[in-house]
Formats: C-alpha cells, structure tokens, sequence
C-alpha cells in the first residue's frame, strides 16, 4: 500500500520529472510549428494573441501522444536517480523487494492511463477548433450547409444544394439508394423538402421517383408531394460534415467506419486508428514495466545512459505503432490485433525483463 517515506519520496521524484516532459516537449514541438508557419499565420493577419490561442487548443492532442514517453523518461530518471545513489540498495537492505518499490510507479502510471483515455476524447474537438482558428478549416455553420453530400443508413446517399436548419428545409435534393440483387435502384429528386417536428418526418415536394430493375428497366412518375419513411435523419443530424480521424472521437470514428464499410470503403486503417486511441493510452503501464528493470540492468549507468535508453524505446515503439498501422491495414492482421501487438510485444518483453531483475 502506498504510502510510506519511501514510496512520496519516489512518486515526487517521479512526478517531477513526468511534468516536465509532459509539458515540455508539447511546447517544444509548437515552438518548432509557430517557427515554421508564422509567414503564413501573418498572411493570414493573424495577431499573436489568436495564434496563441489557437495552440493551446492543440495541447490535449500533443499532450495526448507524449504520455507514454513521458512516462518512460520519469521511470527511468526517478530509479536511475535511486540507484545511483544506493537508494534502491538501502531499500533492499531494509526488506523491500524492487517490485513493492515499484508499485507508486505502476499506481501512476494506471493514472496516466485514465487522463490519456480522457484527453483522447477531448482532443479531437480541440484539433478541430486550432484549424479553425488558424484558418486552415473552415468555421462550420450551425444553421446551414451548402452542397454536400450525406450517406445514410440502408445504403441511402443524399445529394443536397442547399440545407437551413432554422428553416427546417432543403432545397434541390436527390436521393439516391443502389439496387442489388433483386432490390431495384431508387432516385427522388425533389425541389423542396420540409421538416415537420411534431412528426418528425420529411414531406418532399415537386420531384420525381425513378425505380430502375435490371429486368423492367426505369420506371418514373413525378408527385406533388411524397413522405419517405428511410429519410428518419432529422435536420441537425445532416448538418454534420465530415471529420479527419484525429477530429473524431473514438465512439463517432466507430460509427464513421461502420458507414464506410456499408458503403463497400475500406475501414481497417481506421479500425487500426480508433483502437490505437485507447492502446496508446494503455502503453503507459506497458512501457512502466519496461522501462524500469532496464535500469536496475545496467548498476553503473549514468543520465546519460537513462536518455538514451529513454529516447531508443521511444523511437521504437513510434516505428511499432507506424508498422502496426500498415499491418493493419493491409490486412496481414485483424485491425484490433495490429493496433495491440506493440503493447504485446512490449509487455511481454517487461515481464521477461522483471523476471530477470535482482529483487
């Protein structure tokens, strides 16, 4: 249980190094970034004050992807500190074993874990509204949107010129469902089409029904007026415009894949991206238990020593994650087993390691 000298001794000394390195490399990776695009944020007339603004959105995201490192560089500095220092040895003198002195480290690291999963969902909308407030995206309107396209559930794809919420219309639309099979190919076209809120239900006006089968050929009348019981998305729901995967969450990036895949796409890239939002947050109590009998290998290491062991793994578990993503993706492994194996392989290799360890 923590919570002797021992263990707040160890866990502040961890700490300490922990938020440095969590917030130190974020801000070192946006002063490089600023560095390199501020012609184009001043083209842009942005004042400093917008542009600094505008970064600290892209922390979660930032802060997201250097938690594992961060707590690797902790694990290693904190215990390397300890041993050359003959603390650890103490600490065995006295009776406790290198894995009880480890255990305000794994707690921590658990922690780390939890806020990673949690700044894993917030980040997307924070990525979203740095690129809006930079000008490299688009503000998206809350009441209306301007040609696009929407692909609806039972294989339903909307084509629309005009789309004003507050109206609770659309203007100029066709939609369009492709046959299969025995199912024939659908196409309404329609000028207007009104959403009624007490019934929750579109009535399209003016527009013409094509029905063409590969036997029959094209069949079309042209209505007055026509209610269609597949258009169930309400005027809000068609507002949405599509999102890079860092801009999902990892429930709407299930969600966007699943439609992906109903409309014959390729998701397991995606797949491979949505899992890795909660693999990479796990990596920090993988990358715990390998970091730490690393240390305790080597009894005469130096700082030096620690950084570059701390830097090696970082730089191979990126490669891991870049590799597993093309594994994935080219379907040598299932998308969750791809997204998973350098946690596997690295968890593996800590147990093996902490066998090993003088305890």
């Amino acid at each position: 249980m923590i919570g002797g000298i021992l263990d707040r001794y160890l866990l502040r000394e961890w700490l300490k190094i922990f938020s440095v390195t969590t917030i130190g490399f974020p801000l070192v990776v946006i002063l490089f970034e600023i560095t390199d695009k501020l012609t184009d944020y001043l083209d842009r007339d942005l004042r400093p004050v917008e542009i600094a603004i505008a970064y600290l959105y892209s922390l979660p995201d930032k802060v997201f992807l250097v938690l594992p490192a961060a707590v690797l560089f902790a694990t290693v500095f904190s215990l390397g500190s300890m041993l050359r220092h003959s603390e650890l040895t103490a600490a065995k003198a006295s009776g406790r074993s290198f894995y009880r002195t480890l255990v305000p480290i794994l707690t921590a690291a658990f922690m780390t874990t939890a806020i990673g999963i949690v700044l894993g969902e917030f980040a997307p909308g924070a990525t979203r509204k740095q690129l809006e407030l930079l000008g490299e995206l688009e503000v998206r309107s809350h009441s209306s949107r301007q040609n696009f396209v929407y692909r609806a559930d039972a294989g339903w794809v909307y084509t629309v010129r005009s789309l004003d919420v507050e109206q609770r219309q659309m203007l100029d639309a066709v939609l369009e469902r492709e046959g299969s099979g025995d199912y024939p190919t659908l196409a309404i076209q329609a000028k207007n089409i009104f959403f009624d809120d007490s019934t929750a239900s579109w009535t399209l006006r003016d527009g013409w029904f094509r029905l063409v089968t590969e036997t029959a050929g094209e069949t079309a009348f042209r209505f007055d007026s026509l209610r269609l019981r597949y258009l169930t998305e309400n005027p809000a729901d068609l507002l949405v415009e599509p999102k890079k995967p860092e801009e999902m969450t990892y429930a709407e990036l299930g969600r966007y894949v699943d439609a992906l895949e109903r409309s014959g796409g390729d998701g397991r890239k995606l797949r491979v991206v949505r899992e890795l939002k909660v693999a990479v947050p796990v990596t920090c109590i993988i990358i715990a238990l390998f970091g730490a009998p690393l240390v305790i290998a080597a009894p005469r290491a130096t700082g030096a020593f620690g950084v570059a062991i701390s830097l090696a793994t970082t730089m191979l578990f990126l490669l891991s994650v870049q590799l597993s993503q093309a594994i994935g993706a080219g379907g040598v492994l299932p998308p969750i087993y791809a997204a998973w194996s350098p946690n596997i392989v690295f968890g593996l290799s800590g147990i093996v390691l902490l066998k090993r360890a003088r305890t």
